[in-house]
């Protein structure tokens, strides 16, 4: 009696309704499913309120009284995802309880909850898609994540077509991380979307997976993985990807030639850019701009320069980039005058330049000692056409400058420039001082230039060779030991060139190739034509 006693003391404080130990009871109250979201649904857990009710066991049926207590308890508890109201049915004796889990649904119940998740499903689609409208990508990705709710694939699709759009592909990633995590498997559609976001952010190792997980690669999925190790600076992975694709008869569009082109342009292969160019008049491929400009470069790259200009003449469709192309491809072979005239055809067209074009224009007056002309770009770029100068050609001015022999000139345009603390300012100095053999001016220019950004291997050996041009050899052991105890390789550089379809490597020192002797033996000819000619090289670089 006492352990009924107790147990009467202990429930009466809970339910508030007598309790009968002469005939078995049942006590029922409701609990939220344990996947009930309290993100999307916060409640205060000090309001909680159990309700109770006691009912006899011939009533367990479906009634209405049953429904009403459901929907008394739906009220307190909004629905979970899994659109469970559970129930709690124990039978009290004296000294035990017993208890049994049951979930009490009606079909009607069934209905509403269904539809509820589907309106709550479709307003968070909505949501997303608006807040990606509006610009806050971030937002939509955090509330994703708060939500932990999976949303159709469409909306997974704007989502990633945002990121890539704006390159931000940390959000990108934090989406495929939320895919995975609440066991959403993607489609081959989002799938493609992925891997998209995954080369062009330069994980290549993830993109390539996500590439071999597909069941059909599209001709967009092959497009992607040839950009991304293009991009990446792996051409001739590119190159095989691309030769790859050809032989699963997949018919290549203008984004894939677009980058073979810039492929055979970084490769210097002349042989495979114009298998491609002859393949892509076959296919009858509409004209692009951004593909004419990339195979203007290939063939300005692999010194055809005929070629380069019949693609810009016989060009129907010419923007700022097409005349910006053909003018950096003629500053680089040293044709000045072709490049002054272009520029001046240009406007008169009616094409406004950009940076890139006076970048180009610049370089070509540094290389022709143009130092007045010069000025006037430079200082036209703001006055006329409303273009900041950037560092790219505060140094072109630079090294315009300095190669005329105003080094002193050039040091004040440096220390007046708002990027002072660009390390490409002071290298163009540097080069500048090395020609014309300012000692003073060079240990000033090389140690500015070595301690902005001090960890690229470049910088160690620009200063290494500036010291050592003058001589002051116990510097450039100080500047290579500093290179061995950071730890800090620089790759080697190398020749290449492309003969009858093959590509020849060579490195310093390297007696690796199959010809070496013969090699070795035709420049000792070419060295002694060249001094009996009375021409003496110049080994300052």
């Amino acid at each position: 009696m006492l352990h009924i006693s107790r147990m009467k003391s202990l429930i009466s404080l809970i339910f508030p309704l007598p309790i009968s130990t002469a005939k078995p009871s049942l006590v029922i109250f409701l609990l939220p499913s344990k996947r009930y979201n309290f993100y999307s649904n916060p409640i205060d857990p000090n309001s909680l309120q159990l309700k109770s009710s006691m009912v006899s066991a011939k009533s367990l049926a479906f009634t209405s009284r049953h429904r009403s207590l459901h929907s008394q308890a739906s009220c307190r508890f909004p629905f979970s995802s899994s659109g469970a109201i559970h129930v709690i049915v124990g039978t009290m004796f004296a000294g035990k309880t017993t208890t049994l889990l049951r979930p009490i649904l009606s079909e009607e119940d069934l209905a509403d909850i269904t539809s509820f998740q589907v309106k709550s499903v479709l307003n968070l689609d909505k949501s997303l898609k608006s807040l990606c409208s509006a610009g806050n990508l971030s937002e939509a990705v955090r509330l994703l994540w708060r939500t932990g709710s999976i949303v159709d694939e469409g909306t997974y699709a704007v989502l990633l077509q945002e990121c890539i759009f704006r390159k931000q592909y940390k959000n990108g990633r934090t989406i495929h991380a939320q895919m995975v995590i609440f066991g959403y498997l993607p489609y081959e559609y989002l799938k493609t979307k992925l891997l998209i976001l995954y080369a062009k952010s330069g994980d290549l190792k993830t993109a390539h997976v996500l590439f071999e997980m597909l069941i059909e690669k599209s001709l967009i999925s092959w497009n992607a993985m040839i950009a991304g190790y293009v991009q990446k600076g792996l051409e001739e992975m590119g190159l095989n990807l691309y030769f790859e694709m050809r032989q699963k008869g997949l018919t290549p569009d203008q984004y894939t030639f677009a980058s073979i082109f810039r492929a055979c342009a970084a490769l210097a292969i002349l042989m495979h850019g114009k298998q491609a160019h002859a393949l892509m008049i076959k296919f009858h491929i509409r004209e692009n701009v951004v593909v004419n400009s990339a195979l203007m470069d290939m063939y300005f790259k692999c010194s055809n320069l005929s070629d380069a200009r019949r693609v810009f003449d016989k060009s129907s469709n010419r923007n700022v980039v097409t005349w910006t192309s053909l003018l950096c491809g003629y500053g680089q072979h040293g044709r000045v005058s072709e490049v002054l005239e272009l520029f001046c055809r240009m406007k008169d067209e009616g094409f406004k330049p950009n940076y890139v074009t006076f970048l180009a224009v610049l370089s070509a007056c540094s290389h022709g000692g143009l130092v007045d002309e010069g000025w006037d770009y430079f200082s036209s770029m703001e006055r006329d056409y409303g273009i900041q100068p950037r560092g790219q050609h505060y140094a072109a001015m630079v090294d315009l400058i300095g190669r005329a022999g105003r080094l002193q000139e050039a040091y004040q345009l440096v220390l007046k420039s708002p990027f002072k603390e660009h390390s490409v300012l002071w290298g163009a100095l540097l080069g500048a001082c090395r020609i014309h053999g300012d000692i003073n001016l060079v240990k000033l220019a090389a140690t500015k230039f070595f301690e902005i950004d001090p960890a690229n291997s470049g910088k160690y050996v620009v200063l290494s060779n500036a010291y050592a041009t003058y001589g002051f050899w116990d510097s450039v052991a100080k500047v290579r030991g500093m290179m061995r105890e950071s730890g800090i390789l620089k790759e080697p550089s190398y020749s290449r060139i492309e003969v009858q379809g093959e590509v020849h490597l060579f490195l310093m020192a390297d007696k690796s190739h199959a010809k070496f002797e013969d090699i070795n033996e035709t420049i000792f000819q070419m060295i002694c034509v060249l001094k009996d000619a009375g021409y003496v090289p110049d080994i300052s670089y």
